[in-house]
C-alpha cells in the first residue's frame, strides 16, 4: 500500500465500539482488506480506518435455533471451505470459497466484505442469493435490520448499507430437506481469475423430478441475476441430463452482459447458457 500521511486507525474488540466509530461515515471500513489493498496500491489511504478484524463475535459459522445458519461478517473464505458441518445445500458456496483468489486471499478475505464490495463478478454472492440469504445490518443509533441480499446489492459496487451501518452477519434461512447445490465458474484460466461467468444452483429432487430450483448467474449483469422464469420451467421436470433441453437463449435473456477486457457480451451469454445447463444437471443428478 502506498505510503502517505498516516490516517487515524481504529481496531476495536467490541462491536459497540465499532458501531460508535462507524458514526463517522468518513471512515474506511476494512476486515480482510483484500479488496481495499488493490484500490490503494498506488495511492495513500487518506481516510481514517476502522478495522473490524478483531471485533469479538463477528467471525464464525453457527446453526440458528430455527435451523438456519449464521455466518459472521468477518468469517473468512477458508472458514467456509473447511466447515465440516454445513449441509449439501452449501456445497456451491464451499466450492466458491475454494475459488476466491488464492489461498492467501481465502485466508484473509471475508464473506461480508465480498458482499459489501458488490462486484458483479463476486464469487460468493450468487451462491448466497440462491440460498435466499439475508444481510444483518447494525447501527449504533437505529439497531439491527435484516435486508434480503437480493435487495441489498443495488447496482455496480452499490448496496443498501446506510452510512452509519456495519454488516454484522449473513443469515441463511433453513434450506429444504434434500437440497443440493453447485457452483461453476468460467475464467481465462482455471485459478486466480475474475469470473467471466459464474452460476450457482440450489435444487431439490423428489421422485426423480425437480421440486425446487434456484438459479443465479454472476458476472453477466451489474448485479448477479436470479433466473426466475427458468426456475419455474424446471420445477416438475425430470431431473438430470434432460434438463439441458429446457435451457435456451430465452432462459438467459434477462442478463445484461457487457464487452470488457475479459470477454465480449455475446460470448458471456453463450457461456452462461452452457454453464446453467451444466450446473442444473450436476445439482440434480
Amino acid at each position: 500500500m502506498a505510503i502517505g500521511v498516516p490516517a487515524p486507525y481504529l481496531r476495536p474488540s467490541r462491536l459497540a465500539d465499532a458501531l460508535d466509530a462507524r458514526g463517522d461515515a468518513s471512515r474506511l471500513v476494512v476486515a480482510g482488506g483484500t479488496d481495499v489493498y488493490p484500490a490503494h496500491a498506488t495511492r495513500p489511504v487518506e481516510r481514517p480506518v476502522l478495522d473490524l478484524s478483531r471485533v469479538d463475535g463477528l467471525r464464525g459459522i453457527a446453526r440458528e435455533p430455527d435451523g438456519g445458519w449464521r455466518i459472521g461478517a468477518t468469517t473468512r473464505w477458508t472458514d467456509i471451505a473447511e466447515a465440516g458441518t454445513l449441509p449439501p445445500a452449501f456445497d456451491g458456496l464451499q466450492a466458491a470459497a475454494r475459488q476466491v483468489g488464492g489461498r492467501q486471499i481465502q485466508n484473509m478475505g471475508t464473506v461480508a466484505g465480498n458482499v459489501v464490495n458488490a462486484s458483479p463478478a463476486a464469487d460468493g454472492t450468487p451462491n448466497l442469493l440462491a440460498l435466499d440469504a439475508l444481510v444483518e445490518c447494525a447501527s449504533a443509533a437505529r439497531g439491527v435490520r435484516l435486508v434480503p441480499l437480493a435487495s441489498f446489492v443495488t447496482g455496480y459496487r452499490a448496496t443498501a448499507l446506510e452510512p452509519d451501518e456495519l454488516v454484522t452477519a449473513i443469515l441463511v434461512p433453513p434450506t429444504p430437506d434434500g437440497a443440493r447445490s453447485t457452483f461453476l465458474k468460467l475464467g481465462s484460466r482455471a485459478y486466480l481469475v475474475i469470473s467471466v461467468v459464474s452460476v450457482a444452483v440450489v435444487a431439490v429432487v423428489r421422485d426423480r423430478r425437480v421440486s425446487d430450483a434456484r438459479i443465479v448467474v454472476g458476472a453477466c449483469s451489474p448485479v448477479p441475476v436470479r433466473l426466475h422464469a427458468l426456475e419455474a420451467a424446471v420445477r416438475g421436470a425430470a431431473a438430470g441430463a434432460a434438463l439441458v433441453d429446457l435451457v435456451s437463449d430465452a432462459s438467459v435473456a434477462t442478463l445484461a452482459p457487457i464487452d470488457d477486457v475479459r470477454a465480449p457480451a455475446a460470448y458471456r451469454l453463450d457461456a452462461a447458457r452452457t454453464l446453467v445447463a451444466r450446473a442444473l444437471v450436476e445439482a440434480t443428478s
